[in-house]
């Protein structure tokens, strides 16, 4: 076990929960075993992405309208915590849901009030999963993407650690998917600005940022000395091998530690 980490945010994206507009159980099943089992270790925290588009399969509306996004998300959030209980029970883990908006993090009081709510559950091990309240809320008062909710999520947590977990493995010097001869880069310790200014381009549709979302949330984390990593929420090998032996193959780490 390596003991360089203590308490892990896990963030996964849309395109990885989701497939042929069905939740991917088999994926979703996946990322539940490897948590549970390495809650015995470290302490847990989930930033799950996917309410849109849970709700997608009971409710086909257009997402492009935004009171469809709203309404995807209330019918999509039960299937989903619904979803990831009945996983986690297989292993005797209770989970709790935990809403939240970019207003959260802007008032100390709201911010202690989450930050105690996540130590107490982790306390009497129930692992905390958390979603952006889109439901009720106003476009200001949302973060618009889960990279950024969990890299605060995991500032004000205290956590040692975000991993991202998405479709794609990694950060490639350019785009894999135009340039066969992309190189992954293993190690990011500095983000430009041009690199935080390019188009957002979501590779699922489902997903509300791309490849510049992560980058912010890096570039944030990395400004408060925390660490990321970003690698596939396909083959969990990357993520599993990267917090328990400190090695990994694949996948990107950003950090400004020696």
């Amino acid at each position: 076990m390596s003991q360089k980490y203590k308490r892990i945010v896990f963030k996964v994206g849309s395109g990885v929960l989701t497939e042929n507009n069905k939740i991917a159980k088999d994926r979703m099943l996946a990322l539940v075993s490897l948590l549970a089992g390495l809650k015995s270790d470290y302490e847990i925290i989930l930033v799950t992405s996917g309410a849109v588009s849970a709700g997608y399969t009971a409710l086909q509306l257009d997402r492009s309208i935004k009171i469809s996004k709203k309404v995807l998300a209330a019918v999509g959030q039960p299937i989903l915590m619904s979803s990831y209980k009945n996983k986690f029970e297989i292993y005797g883990i209770d989970t709790a849901q935990i809403l939240l908006t970019e207003d959260d993090f802007d008032s100390r009081e709201r911010t202690e009030i989450f930050r105690q709510i996540i130590n107490t559950t982790l306390k009497h091990g129930i692992l905390p999963i958390v979603n952006e309240n889109d439901i009720s809320t106003t476009e200001e008062q949302l973060f618009g993407d889960n990279d950024q909710l969990s890299a605060h999520v995991t500032y004000y947590t205290n956590s040692d650690l975000l991993i991202i977990l998405s479709d794609i493995d990694g950060y490639y010097d350019s785009n894999p998917s135009q340039n066969p001869d992309a190189k992954m880069l293993k190690i990011m310790r500095e983000i430009t600005d041009e690199l935080l200014t390019q188009e957002e381009m979501p590779t699922h549709e489902f997903a509300s940022g791309g490849i510049v979302t992560k980058l912010k949330a890096a570039s944030y984390l990395m400004s408060k000395d925390k660490e990321m990593f970003l690698c596939s929420g396909y083959d969990l090998k990357s993520a599993k091998e990267f917090i328990t032996k400190n090695i990994y193959n694949k996948g990107t780490l950003f950090t400004n530690k020696s």
